[in-house]
């Protein structure tokens, strides 16, 4: 009998996991030895085990950069390994704090400068890293958002689309992502969690604080445009096959979504969770938006349909661009060449980066 579950995953998920720093041989061997979506979290930490075992060598040879990058690709497997894997918290928890571990090891060992950044919020903190692209600073920086079940731990290879082009880079855990998810449910309103967000970044250095961007993708591209639409000195925002409404997607979620939703915005039962759904909305807040915005959909997007993007830019009021892409998917994650470099390009201009002689 085949998993629909386990079905789900390996048909949908290939293109992001690969683009996002796994291995292709390694998505196909790990999920080619899978009969059942209970497996998927050991199969991936098992996966996971080898990149960290290689780093741990690296670094006892004193490879440091190669140790970096081996412990950095064991926390994008860890990551995984727990991606959507909500119906089992003791092994997804387990393997989330691997991930964690993993890449906090890395930090230190990237070839510029990087930090783990503790952001007070509301009685607690939210957890991001930093990383420069090099060179003095301070830096302009893009605030980096996930998605529903993505964490900071995924955007590796998003991160050195900036870094190329002279952008430090944030990557956030943001309510009910990553390290938040046991503090702080799915909201909304993103209002508060920016204002935290670049008073923190204000009190660094590395950053220049009148050069702020947004990127965000899938739920994150939500938040970003929610970034966008307050009253926060950001110059430019990328959104990245984020939904106009959460709820109008609700009924054709497929069942690990809706669960994972139902699990981080801390709903008590499926009933309540399309109810918190419905609240995610831009309705009212598009014409506040101001600031140059890109926005990338995908004609091929199972989850949000890519007339969402279009609606967020009819609607904005600032200098606003469109690309709809026939072949993307949902991230557009099968057709990464034909916009992470375009989104990053379009970023540095818009936070005055001179392009290279």
């Amino acid at each position: 009998m085949v998993d629909v579950l386990l079905e789900t995953a390996v048909s949908n998920w290939g293109p992001r996991f690969t683009s996002n720093g796994v291995d292709a041989s390694d998505f196909n061997r790990i999920t080619g030895n899978l009969e059942r979506w209970d497996d998927w979290c050991a199969a991936w930490s098992e996966g996971a085990d080898i990149h960290a075992a290689l780093g741990e060598e690296a670094q006892s040879e004193g490879r440091a950069h190669s140790a970096g990058e081996f412990f950095a690709r064991a926390s994008t497997y860890f990551h995984f390994a727990k991606f959507l894997f909500v119906h089992d918290p003791i092994q997804a928890n387990a393997a989330h704090r691997r991930a964690v571990d993993a890449l906090t090891r890395a930090i230190p060992l990237f070839s510029t400068y990087a930090s783990r950044e503790e952001i007070a919020f509301e009685g607690s903190s939210l957890a991001g890293v930093f990383r420069t692209p090099g060179g003095v600073g301070p830096h302009p920086t893009v605030i980096l958002i996930a998605g529903l079940d993505s964490t900071k731990e995924e955007f590796r290879e998003v991160e050195r689309a900036f870094h190329e082009r002279g952008m430090a880079t944030l990557a956030l855990d943001g309510p009910g992502q990553g390290e938040a998810e046991a503090t702080f449910p799915i909201r909304a309103d993103w209002s508060h969690v920016g204002e935290a967000i670049i008073e923190h970044l204000s009190t660094m250095e590395q950053v220049d604080v009148a050069r702020i961007g947004v990127w965000g993708v899938s739920l994150g591209g939500y938040y970003a445009a929610r970034l966008a639409s307050a009253d926060l000195p950001i110059r430019a925002t990328v959104v990245l096959s984020g939904p106009y409404s959460f709820a109008s997607a609700w009924e054709n979620l497929n069942e690990l979504t809706r669960r994972a939703f139902e699990v981080r915005s801390w709903s008590s039962s499926p009933e309540e969770a399309a109810a918190r759904a419905r609240e995610l909305t831009l309705e009212g807040h598009t014409t506040s938006i101001t600031a140059p915005l890109l926005v990338i959909s995908g004609k091929l997007d199972r989850l949000f349909s890519w007339h969402d993007g279009e609606r967020l830019a009819h609607e904005a009021r600032g200098a606003t661009e469109v690309r709809v892409l026939d072949q993307g998917n949902h991230g557009c994650a099968n057709v990464i060449y034909r916009h992470r470099p375009f989104a990053a390009d379009w970023m540095a201009a818009r936070l005055d980066i001179a392009p290279p002689a």
